[in-house]
């Protein structure tokens, strides 16, 4: 079988998506993850864009080892510098530099002529080859670029010195056919392409992004770029996941594997999403919490007889396996910290201790703990910050009727380290909560987005909430849970709040949201 590598751009093209907000942390995080998944490259982001981007990516660089990490630069010598301060550290040093190939792109974007843009990308690959091992070059918008462009081009960044080429289709105009003939067609002429690597990278616009990929890899790419989740700008990116699923189960007609660890994937998935705040739509293809329901009488009488009548993918084959016994407020310390190593965490005696505190508080008020409970438990542990809050819920209480106005009382423990109160009133408890705490945090904040939704099962399931709001048209995005679905929106209130404030590292930049 033809080995296919997969490039994961989560970090960098899955973080542009609108409304996630990850920081180092979290960032760090997923990289640890997506090396357990087995992924050939992490995209841990685009160093020249900011400060922060530039800390993650290079804290990644260190620390991942299994895994090639590489950034995106644009082609200008000043990206290419930037990306190789952050990257040097790597194992393998790996750059991905990009250029717009479109007529429509060149003329209208760049304002450049082809003739322009053929020489900025040859200099600038062979300026990154001076510092950097390999260098992936894409051509943005290729497929809506011009077929005998798209051969010059990429002839002499070839000869420059690039080590992977990128063919994406870059707002997800191709169809399969399509998309397929072209790499079919690059491969026939382009001199030495039998010595690089050829890339796929398919955005989902028109839905075909899976489609449009497992045709790139019949016409000889040797490499596909995606997200976990599919998170991307606009539709986003092919769901990883799902072309290593489909390879996987339909080897026998593509011929092709991955060196995915496919166990790790629900796991992967789950951090992602908890992460990012985006919840995976329930019938979302191998990862979405219907994806192995039966609700039908006919279907259930056919599990029961033979699950191979309805079910082509089993949980177990992308880790999500029944779970084990529900832990409860009887459970000992020596059960909960086994549990969060078959889960996978590697927690020090000090988080697993305090994550044992939080346990037992919410096994107090939750009759059973479930696997889903353990995991928003350990992860929160796992990428704590030991940094103090700047600003800290410490009490919020609603008064609400429908013949009354719905009032809001919150304390907070402040910047200076005083507790203080306010109350405010709103249309509806939520907006009694968020007209309260923009009196406190004393700063006109913009609600973009508000959600909440139930982790588990039952009446006593812990509630997640996620903000999107703006400070000074800056955006910021706060999660935070609680049993209590209001306590949990006053907490990732001040939890985007704090992000604002703290930057990337950890570090307090702002005291308050005029700084």
């Amino acid at each position: 079988m033809r080995k296919i590598d997969i490039f994961d751009t989560t970090l960098r093209d899955g973080e542009q998506a609108a409304g996630i907000n990850l920081n180092t942390a979290e960032k760090v995080e997923i990289a640890r993850q997506l090396e357990k998944l087995g992924v050939t490259i992490i995209e841990a982001g685009f160093p020249a864009s900011s400060p922060g981007d530039f800390e993650a990516v290079q804290r990644i660089a260190k620390l991942v080892k299994n895994s090639t990490v590489t950034g995106l630069a644009r082609a200008m010598k000043s990206d290419i510098d930037r990306s190789w301060e952050a990257l040097r550290v790597a194992e393998q040093p790996h750059l991905h530099i990009f250029l717009a190939t479109s007529p429509i792109h060149m003329k209208d974007k760049l304002m450049k002529t082809p003739d322009q843009v053929v020489d900025i990308a040859v200099e600038s690959v062979k300026y990154a080859r001076k510092k950097f091992p390999l260098v992936q070059w894409s051509a943005e918008d290729a497929f809506r670029s011009d077929p005998e462009f798209l051969v010059r081009i990429i002839n002499q960044v070839i000869a420059a010195g690039a080590t992977t080429i990128n063919v994406p289709d870059t707002v997800g105009y191709a169809t399969p056919a399509e998309y397929g003939a072209l790499f079919k067609y690059l491969k026939e002429n382009v001199t030495g392409i039998d010595n690089v690597k050829l890339s796929a990278h398919c955005h989902d616009d028109l839905g075909m992004a899976t489609a449009n990929t497992i045709a790139a890899i019949e016409n000889g790419a040797d490499q596909v770029e995606g997200t976990i989740n599919g998170l991307g700008e606009r539709a986003g990116n092919v769901a990883l996941e799902e072309i290593a699923v489909a390879l996987h189960i339909r080897k026998d007609v593509y011929g092709f594997e991955t060196a995915l660890n496919l166990h790790e994937i629900k796991r992967t998935s789950q951090l992602v999403s908890q992460l990012t705040g985006v919840v995976i739509q329930p019938n979302k293809a191998v990862v979405g919490k219907n994806a192995f329901a039966h609700e039908s009488g006919i279907h259930q009488d056919g599990m029961l007889k033979n699950r191979e009548t309805y079910e082509i993918i089993t949980p177990e084959l992308i880790g999500a396996t029944v779970e084990p016994l529900a832990l409860g407020k009887h459970s000992g310390r020596h059960a909960f910290s086994d549990r969060a190593i078959s889960m996978g965490f590697e927690l020090s005696d000090e988080k697993i201790n305090e994550a044992f505190i939080e346990f037992k508080s919410l096994a107090d008020r939750k009759k059973e703990i479930t696997e889903n409970d353990l995991f928003v438990l350990f992860t929160d542990q796992q990428i704590q910050s030991a940094d103090t809050p700047v600003y800290e819920l410490k009490n919020v209480q609603v008064q609400y009727g429908t013949d009354n106005v719905p009032t809001a009382t919150v304390s907070v423990i402040t910047p200076s380290g005083e507790e203080t109160s306010r109350a405010a009133s709103g249309s509806g408890s939520v907006e009694a909560i968020f007209n309260t705490l923009e009196e406190l945090v004393e700063g006109k904040i913009h609600i973009l987005d508000y959600r909440v939704t139930s982790i588990g099962k039952g009446r006593d399931a812990l509630g997640e909430a996620v903000i999107n709001l703006s400070v000074n048209d800056e955006e910021s995005t706060g999660r935070d849970i609680a049993q209590d679905v209001l306590e949990a929106t006053a907490k990732a209130y001040l939890n985007a709040i704090n992000r604002h404030l703290i930057s990337e590292d950890g570090q307090v930049k702002k005291t308050s949201v005029f700084s």
